[in-house]
């Protein structure tokens, strides 16, 4: 038999331990058989592997191909500029990783906040007598003792209780602390059974003694732990479509400069002249702003979901966030305040809300109040000079009900109590009145009632006939349907030689009262919003299936009268192949859960192709968090545990909150493909110069150093104002992105390269020949590299090139909709980054070290003037292919 099956002694011989403890010999010997009473840790990747992770991923490796060849390039051909090219590709590798690092670095901390809830010291009985010792040291067989306020350190079988009572919303996830005592359970899981202490709870009331039968990792506590660390990490969608598309443009720009190599051997060029020139290829092709452009843009979308009270300390989870088709979310704190309150009251024979009573019906139920204040087992304190009560927090919402109809708030002294627990489901509790003894019961209606003789209607007490009975059976009915958890009060006058085995006796009903931990106000609008979004939300709760049903019905939730319940034993019984089934149903919530179900819940909605966001507050939650797509631990309610299993922090466990990062999330995918249009554009103006250079035999119209300083200088900031773009009104109307679509796509590289690509590269060759032309020059003759007419020509076409993308940014802020339709200046990012490409210009063609550095020289205003017919035209023609797309319905 199980040892929550046995009874008290029979525990303890199954443990081949006594009353009076082990000895000091016997426990050493289990202390070396069984180890200390903590939680192992792992052997993880170290932190210089994950460093290193940094640099050596797939487009980092083709960053430092780049550079290779380019400190290659400079060694064959000095003087080419290609040395500089090296290390600013280097300065991007570098810089990215200790920015990525930092971002996505953190310590293994699991372990750590676990054994935070974990008492360091604990009473112990050892040879007889009760001492002190270290957690660590207890071993399986040692009794403990325990009181209120304290922690459990180990999983114990309980041999004595006096009102004891623990709160496992750490552990299992139930809102409310549970009664514990010491007889038998007939339960078969050991987690809900009513003489079982878990390690890592919290002693709310009473006091008890109990036996050690898990310590360490085998505790309930421990396989958290160990699932917690088993769990493995979830790649974002974003991170798999970044390895995509570094392998996707890394095999494009070798693929390129493979056949522009053998393109200039057939022109005629010498094979090193060749290499330069394919090198050149390769590197006008590889954007090396993506990497930082990329992390940047995500680094700034975690500071919008900031200020929206949502803390994302994984960058890729912004996005992941976006994508999700799936939020299983908790009750308790997340839809709801997480705080009780007293939301019915029925006397009178009617049920009423608290603000319908008026003065006249406060006066004529004070049995009520004073039952309802005096009933309970709180603790006062003086919080920031004010009263505070600590303590379960139902008995904290009567105490606050009863004070708004009483004017008098003490509590009468207590003379003796008849504890709560499960089988008798109420609380008594004896006070010395002003009017006497007085007798003051709570608890749930069906064991209160037996108990009672009489009922106080108004200040009359009248005999409780079979009517009146029906009437509180109804009330409780009705109000049990709208998913309140209903307490009956009742009250009795004791005289001073009473017996105590007789004093729940004839006692008066006065009433009943439903309460409830209310939702946020904001969420219902946060769930339809969800709903227009396409995405599903899913409660996942260790509450009660009825509590769950009533809250999902009131904040808009179920779009039935009869939602698909699942409770934790429900689970254990379906297979993996029923539950997906199961999770096709429309409305599906999940209740009394343990910790491994959550994340049973989470990889089968894995399995079903979707992107799962999944909230959490306890320990019991680490194990779903850290498998889940993105995991979001509470802020304010949330555990150590959960917090660093975690993707995304709520700060004010607002449910309406996650909705709002989603939106923000959202933004995230679509801006990045923005700026990949904006920076993939620039590339065949890059490229083309270096075609017409091979095949025409014409002077080499843009210089790599240029190409360096459209790609990682006038390029950088209005490419990361296009990531740091607001979301647009109308994401949310919109379903969730098939986790099969791909950040870059065939419509935006023909867009990108085909289109505008083009017309900036008519732009800046038509800029590098008016130059030309002006100066007299014919076709195949060479130029110097440090002639005037050369260095005004090449200067020309990155002008033009520079121009042309001012236009551009403001063409890719949105894939179809008229820029005359748009918001132009809402975007303060672009319009600094507009400034500093301008000044960057200005500061290459106008300034000594800028013509020096870059190989320009100054142009006349002409040459600008030249330039602004092609722009107006790339502005035109981008409004007439918006214009058909948008009949069409095409991207």
């Amino acid at each position: 038999m199980k040892i929550h099956h046995l009874q008290p002694e029979q525990a303890l011989r199954s443990l081949h331990a006594g009353r009076e403890g082990l000895s000091e010999t016997e426990a050493a010997r289990r202390l070396r058989e069984y180890g200390a009473n903590r939680l192992t840790e792992f052997e993880r990747k170290s932190v210089t592997l994950r460093f290193a992770g940094q640099f050596t991923h797939f487009f980092a490796i083709l960053l430092w191909l780049a550079a290779t060849l380019a400190f290659f390039g400079d060694w064959k051909a000095p003087g080419e500029g290609m040395d500089t090219l090296g290390f600013a590709i280097l300065g991007v590798i570098i810089v990215n990783g200790l920015f990525s690092f930092w971002q996505e670095y953190r310590a293994e901390r699991a372990i750590a906040a676990l054994q935070k809830l974990l008492p360091l010291k604990v009473k112990i009985v050892r040879e007889g007598s009760v001492r002190l010792a270290e957690a660590a040291d207890i071993v399986p067989g040692d009794t403990i003792l325990l009181q209120e306020g304290d922690n459990v350190p180990a999983d114990c079988r309980v041999l004595e209780a006096f009102a004891l009572r623990v709160n496992n919303a750490t552990v299992t996830g139930e809102a409310l602390p549970q009664a514990r005592d010491a007889q038998p359970s007939v339960t078969d899981e050991l987690i809900h059974a009513r003489n079982v202490l878990l390690a890592g709870a919290a002693v709310v009331s009473g006091e008890g003694r109990a036996v050690v039968f898990h310590t360490g990792m085998h505790t309930e506590f421990g396989r958290i732990a160990h699932l917690t660390q088993a769990a493995g990490e979830a790649v974002s969608p974003l991170q798999k479509e970044i390895v995509r598309l570094s392998r996707l443009v890394g095999m494009l720009a070798v693929s390129l400069g493979i056949g522009f190599f053998f393109i200039g051997r057939a022109a005629g060029l010498s094979f090193w002249q060749d290499f330069i020139f394919a090198i050149g290829i390769i590197v006008a092709n590889v954007p090396e702003g993506l990497l930082p452009t990329v992390t940047l843009s995500l680094a700034m979308a975690t500071q919008r979901m900031a200020r929206r009270n949502a803390l994302v300390r994984h960058l890729p989870s912004v996005e992941t966030l976006g994508s999700a088709t799936v939020i299983c979310t908790d009750k308790t704190g997340t839809l709801t305040r997480n705080r009780m309150a007293a939301r019915r009251i029925f006397l009178d024979n009617e049920i009423r809300c608290p603000e319908d009573i008026d003065e006249r019906m406060a006066t004529d139920y004070p049995g009520l109040w004073e039952c309802a204040r005096n009933c309970q087992n709180l603790k006062e304190t003086v919080r920031d000079g004010k009263r505070d009560l600590l303590g379960d927090p139902m008995e904290i919402a009567l105490v606050r009900m009863a004070e708004r109809f009483l004017d008098d708030t003490a509590v009468y002294p207590k003379l003796d109590e008849v504890p709560f627990d499960t089988e008798r489901k109420r609380l008594s509790i004896l006070s010395r009145t002003p009017a006497g003894n007085l007798l003051y019961t709570k608890g749930a209606l069906e064991t209160v009632l037996p108990l009672c003789s009489d009922v106080e209607i108004g200040k009359r007490t009248v005999p409780l006939t079979e009517e009146i009975r029906r009437r509180f059976i109804d009330a409780q009915e009705t109000l049990a349907e709208h998913g309140f958890r209903i307490l009956a009060f009742a009250h009795r006058q004791i005289s001073d030689g009473f017996d105590r085995d007789r004093l729940e006796e004839n006692l008066t009903l006065t009433g009943l009262v439903g309460l409830e931990d209310p939702p946020r106000p904001e969420v219902p609008a946060a769930i339809e919003k969800c709903l227009q979004a396409g995405i599903k939300v899913i409660m996942v709760t260790g509450d009660h299936p009825h509590t769950a049903r009533a809250i999902a019905r009131e904040i808009g939730l179920l779009a039935s009268d009869h939602p698909y319940v699942i409770t934790g034993d429900d689970l254990r019984r379906l297979s993996n192949t029923q539950l997906q089934l199961a999770l096709d149903k429309e409305d599906i919530i999940f209740a009394r859960l343990g910790a491994d179900q959550k994340m049973r819940i989470v990889e089968a909605l894995q399995r079903k192709g979707h992107v799962v966001a999944v909230t959490g507050d306890g320990v019991n939650d680490a194990p779903a968090l850290k498998t889940a797509d993105i995991g979001i631990a509470m802020g304010i309610a949330g555990t150590d545990v959960a917090k660093e299993s975690a993707d995304m922090i709520l700060l004010d466990d607002n449910f309406a909150s996650i909705v709002s990062a989603i939106e923000e999330g959202r933004a995230v995918f679509g801006n990045i493909r923005k700026f990949m249009s904006y920076i993939l554009t620039s590339n065949i103006p890059e490229l083309v110069p270096y075609l017409a250079f091979a095949l025409f035999s014409i002077p080499l119209p843009l210089t790599i150093i240029q190409i360096l300083a459209v790609d990682l200088g006038t390029d950088m900031v209005p490419a990361l104002g296009l990531g740091a773009d607001r979301p647009d009104p109308e994401c949310m109307k919109n379903p969730p992105r098939s986790a099969r679509e791909k950040l870059l796509r065939w419509p935006l590289l023909t867009h990108a390269y085909l289109f505008l690509g083009v017309l900036e590269a008519l732009a800046a060759m038509a800029a590098f020949f008016y130059v030309l032309q002006a100066a007299g020059w014919q076709y195949g003759r060479s130029l110097a590299r440090d002639d005037p007419t050369y260095l005004r020509a090449t200067t020309a076409c990155l002008s033009a090139i520079i121009v042309m993308q001012i236009v551009n940014v403001f063409l890719c802020k949105h894939p179809n909709r008229s820029l005359f339709r748009s918001p132009l200046f809402n975007n303060r990012l672009i319009l600094i980054g507009i400034v500093l490409e301008i000044g960057l210009i200005l500061f290459i063609d106008y300034t000594p070290w800028g013509n020096r550095i870059f190989g320009t020289t100054p142009i006349a205003p002409d040459v600008w003037l030249f330039t602004l017919p092609f722009a107006l035209g790339m502005l035109f023609m981008e409004e007439l292919r918006k214009g058909v797309s948008r009949m069409t319905g095409t991207p």
